[in-house]
């Protein structure tokens, strides 16, 4: 029978969350001479070596009035989790990101002697400052995947190590866009080819994707064509967004297709992209892509998360450079004619040549050897054998 003990615990809800965990997790289990890694965590972390206790989608919700409707739901899976890792007492525990759930398990777990990691920052940079205070009562270390958090951390003496974003390792400086299109065997036949992504959960799908759709019919009737790539985040997404296109978009008949997956060489083979915000819009920024930025949610979660806010925009590109180089169209602003109109602007070749300097220099500074910096800061504060 495994010792659990010898490995560490893992918990990650949100497909971002899983994407980054997977850089890393190979290379800790490694240094942990194989013990084994388990926990919560998307299908990357599995294939990267993770055994999973529950489904990772459990945690997929968005927004005030979502979270309140699951609430019996995700107590019962907190409850459980801290049972289940207090009980084989791992070296380490790591959260990723989710931090309105994660932060409340590794307080627990602290304070039972289990050394955590919260891996990606709360954004106390953009609202809710006062989290920080609970990153120093419930964390012992910090990944920080933004460079203008170390500052933060630093000045409030909280242990935390910038390591760079893994993405910034993973997408090439330069994006191959015709082999890519060549891998996905799509030929737009001198048409612009557009990435349209409504996002990965079934209330952003629900929410995004008829008002992306119709924007997508707006381009083709403003640019006389068009050829549209929606990648699906797994096949329960493919389905959900199949029917909202079955549903009624006669100008997109032949003009877009949903695939599974393959979220990295859709935005590489892109001329443009519709995306909502989220890691999704940083990965559009690394690939040099011009992009349009639309979210919609609810009234009231979209009203109680503007109060809160600290900064004028949401998008990762915006706040990374500090002003508005990507245009958003955020919850009632979301309208299929403005974002259909301002990505057709993005996506003139003299627009598109600042932008790809601009996200070149995003990129750079994202760039640093993360899973060592991870690696090292993990191994740091994690339980001798």
């Amino acid at each position: 029978m495994k010792d659990m003990s010898h490995g560490a615990a893992w918990l990650a809800g949100e497909a971002s969350g899983d994407l980054l965990a997977s850089r890393v997790l190979p290379h800790l289990r490694q240094a942990m001479g194989g013990a084994p890694q388990y926990g919560i965590g998307g299908p990357r972390m599995i294939e990267a070596g993770l055994e999973s206790w529950y489904p990772s989608e459990t945690l997929a919700v968005r927004g005030y009035v979502e979270v309140v409707k699951r609430i019996p739901a995700l107590l019962k899976l907190r409850r459980e989790m801290i049972a289940r890792v207090k009980s084989v007492r791992p070296r380490v525990f790591i959260g990723v990101d989710a931090p309105d759930f994660n932060l409340a398990i590794e307080g627990k777990l602290r304070a039972a002697g289990i050394p955590t990691v919260h891996f990606v920052s709360p954004s106390i940079w953009a609202w809710r400052p006062e989290r920080i205070e609970v990153m120093r009562r419930n964390v012992d270390m910090t990944l920080l995947i933004f460079p203008m958090e170390e500052k933060i951390y630093r000045d409030a003496g909280v242990p935390a190590v910038y390591i760079g974003h893994p993405l910034a390792s993973v997408i090439p400086m330069e994006p191959d866009t015709e082999g890519a299109r060549r891998a996905l065997q799509a030929d737009p036949k001198g048409e612009p080819l557009i990435a349209v992504l409504p996002g990965s959960r079934i209330d952003e799908v629900k929410g995004c994707a008829p008002i992306f759709f119709r924007a997508c019919e707006r381009m083709v009737a403003r640019l006389g064509g068009g050829f549209f790539i929606v990648p699906a985040v797994d096949e329960n997404r493919r389905a959900q967004i199949e029917r909202v296109v079955a549903d009624g978009f006669p100008l997109l008949k032949g003009r877009l297709r949903v695939v599974t997956g393959q979220s990295h060489r859709v935005l590489e083979s892109a001329d443009g992209v519709m995306v909502a915000s989220g890691t999704a819009a940083l990965e559009a920024a690394l690939f040099k892509k011009p992009m349009v930025v639309g979210y919609t949610m609810p009234a009231i979660s979209a009203m109680l998360m503007r109060k809160k806010g600290l900064i004028p925009y949401v998008s990762l590109p915006n706040i990374l450079s500090g002003e508005a180089i990507v245009p958003e169209f955020l919850h009632y602003n979301c309208r299929a004619d403005w974002i259909a109109s301002r990505l057709a602007y993005e996506m003139q070749p003299e627009r598109s040549a600042l932008l790809r300097e601009r996200f070149t220099e995003m990129h750079r500074s994202l760039t640093r050897p993360t899973e060592r910096l991870a690696l090292e800061a993990i191994q740091s504060v994690m339980r001798p054998l």
